[in-house]
């Protein structure tokens, strides 16, 4: 009979204290593989989505808000860029695509927000290497009053191709709901980002919707402010009269067909624009030269979103991450606490088996592997029951958070911390098996027999 059968053997007797030492174990190791895994999947999806262009320009402010904002669509836009600014960028010659955005409004069903864009969007990567899939029927933004979903909007919203739906300026609960309707006309596969939970509508409805524009004489003026030229007053009034004609809200209440109309550019306003920037060997350089012009100017801002989602993941994330793991190892220490107390108070009422054992011609250095063995067996199967705990866990958990954020969690990912840990736990058991070993090391054979 070898050292491992024996200690499996001792271990059995001691089956209740056994499996509550282990079971301490398998737990903190369950909480550590679920904050692992779970943490890898966020840090890939959000660097991951954040990767998909070079730079966002948008108007000057936070910078992280931004990104936050354009790309994972939380938190209100810091302001509107003059649509004349993104016409102005999208012509030059360092620019390989420009992609503009107008967000602010939810849909009345299910609070999802909003997006104003264009078709092109939708022709490009929305990570490096993947590309938008619609469902087979489904276009990508034809018409003036079309709009394409996202895969968790359908399934929550139970919307199908066809339906319409309004748009609310504000929040679902308290906003203003605009009159105009936007009808169906592409599902979006599932993509695992925020893109999931979005509602994308053509640009030109979008400005068309009531209250969408600015007051002609105020658009004109905050556009040339924001370019710093002067105002025609004489050329001014002679606009307002011509627009005067025709009152966008005069508008609300009727059906949008036919409805359709041209907005005067100065009335329009992008929330951010989407940057690609042309080049391979010298993009990065291009991007930094970009960035910095519009540093040095008072008009927009160009942010890296990469740079942005590292230091929110670094300095926020993970600091969160770093405080889950410690306190899951500390978790994991206590059970390793817990064997020591387990195996070191069973020394007592065993010391007259060791003594038997080794007048049967056990040596010492046997009776020392066979205790040690007993705290590594309770350490690796607590440890390989809490890796199958954790993944289980993942596993019940993905669907619930896929329902509640649209974030889709693969569950059987795998973290490469997992493959240092059972080997951290065969460590930690040699050393609170340690001890109790070096007790039955020392266990006098005649004293123990004529006691």
């Amino acid at each position: 009979m070898n050292t491992l059968t024996i200690a499996w053997k001792s271990i059995r007797q001691r089956r209740l204290a056994s499996l509550l030492t282990a079971l301490s174990v398998a737990l903190g190791v369950t909480l550590m593989i679920s904050v692992l895994v779970i943490n890898g999947v966020i840090d890939r999806m959000f660097n991951q989505t954040a990767s998909g262009y070079d730079l966002i320009v948008g108007p000057k402010g936070s910078a992280l808000q931004l990104v936050l904002n354009t790309v994972f669509r939380v938190g209100a836009p810091i302001e509107n860029l003059p649509y004349r600014y993104y016409t102005e960028l999208k012509k030059d010659p360092r620019v390989e695509e420009a992609i503009p955005f107008a967000i602010g409004d939810v849909t009345q069903t299910g609070g999802f927000p909003i997006v104003g864009t264009i078709p092109r969007y939708f022709a490009l990567e929305y990570v490096p290497g993947r590309h938008f899939r619609i469902n087979a029927d489904g276009k990508f933004l034809p018409g003036t009053w079309d709009s394409v979903i996202g895969s968790a909007v359908a399934k929550q919203n139970n919307w199908k191709m066809g339906d319409e739906f309004s748009l609310i300026h504000g929040s679902a609960e308290s906003g203003h709901v605009h009159d105009e309707k936007f009808k169906i006309v592409g599902i979006l596969a599932p993509t695992g980002t925020p893109n999931d939970r979005t509602v994308f509508v053509n640009l030109r409805g979008f400005y068309q919707v009531s209250g969408h524009e600015k007051p002609l004489e105020e658009a004109i003026r905050r556009e040339a402010a924001f370019f710093g030229e002067t105002v025609d007053e004489e050329k001014l009034k002679t606009l307002a009269k011509e627009n005067a004609a025709h009152d966008h809200h005069d508008h609300a209440g009727h059906d949008h067909a036919g409805h359709d109309h041209d907005v005067p550019d100065a009335q329009k306003e992008v929330t951010a624009i989407l940057v690609q920037m042309k080049g391979d060997r010298l993009r990065g350089f291009t991007t930094i030269k970009f960035q910095s012009e519009l540093k040095e100017g008072n008009q927009a801002q160009a942010v890296n979103p990469i740079q942005q989602i590292s230091w929110l993941m670094t300095n926020i994330v993970g600091n969160i991450r770093t405080m889950l793991i410690v306190l899951t190892s500390l978790i994991i220490i206590v059970s390793g606490v817990s064997i020591f107390v387990s195996i070191y108070n069973s020394m007592s009422d065993r010391k007259r088996e060791i003594a038997i054992m080794r007048a049967l011609g056990a040596g010492r250095t046997t009776v020392f592997a066979i205790i040690l063995s007993e705290s590594v067996l309770l350490c690796l199967g607590g440890g390989i029951l809490g890796i199958i705990l954790g993944h289980g866990l993942v596993f019940i958990a993905a669907p619930i958070i896929e329902a509640r954020s649209g974030l889709l969690i693969n569950p059987f990912a795998f973290s490469s911390v997992e493959l240092i840990l059972l080997p951290v736990l065969v460590v930690l058991a040699s050393l609170v098996g340690f001890i109790p070993a070096m007790t039955a090391y020392r266990t006098d054979v005649a004293s123990t027999l004529s006691d």
